[in-house]
């Protein structure tokens, strides 16, 4: 059975394995920046982000096991003079297991973050993607979604 939902706190290690395949992922493409190894949160960190309502995680379940994670922050935008207010959805991290790859379960889990941004008021989703990942930037394409701006950098040293 599948079902996508938010995270609980009994989802910590299915989630753990998911994040070191994307520390894996960003070590390959950056391993000026990445680590081969570590935790990106400990469990600790890790239930509170889940227990917090401004960070919502999504997973996808199959057959009782995480096999796709969706983290997400709340931003709010207040207006400015030279801006309108905004209400965001920042994806910080979207994983789908390796050995469920090409299934369309990240489009799945995509949709449904989509649908209940949109359910809840939300003016837009955005994320940040790494140029060293272009099956990731292919698949945010493939799924709508349009560059909004650049982060440019100047290496100097590593």
């Amino acid at each position: 059975m599948t079902v996508i939902r938010r995270a609980e706190v009994r989802d910590i290690g299915d989630i753990n394995i998911l994040l070191g395949q994307v520390l894996l992922v960003h070590h390959n493409g950056r391993p000026d920046l990445f680590k081969a190894e570590g935790a990106k949160y400990s469990d600790d960190q890790l239930a509170e982000i889940i227990r917090d309502d401004n960070r919502p995680v999504f997973v996808y379940e199959e057959d009782g096991r995480v096999i796709a994670h969706c983290f997400c922050i709340i931003k709010d935008w207040p207006e400015t003079g030279a801006a309108y207010a905004r209400k965001n959805l920042f994806i910080d991290d979207l994983c789908v297991d390796e050995n469920a790859r090409g299934k369309h379960v990240g489009t799945k889990l995509y949709d449904y973050v989509k649908g209940w941004a949109a359910g809840h008021g939300f003016d837009n989703i955005t994320l940040h993607v790494w140029e060293c990942n272009p099956g990731a930037v292919e698949f945010y394409k493939s799924l709508g979604m349009q560059v909004r701006q650049y982060t440019m950098e100047t290496i100097l040293r590593k």
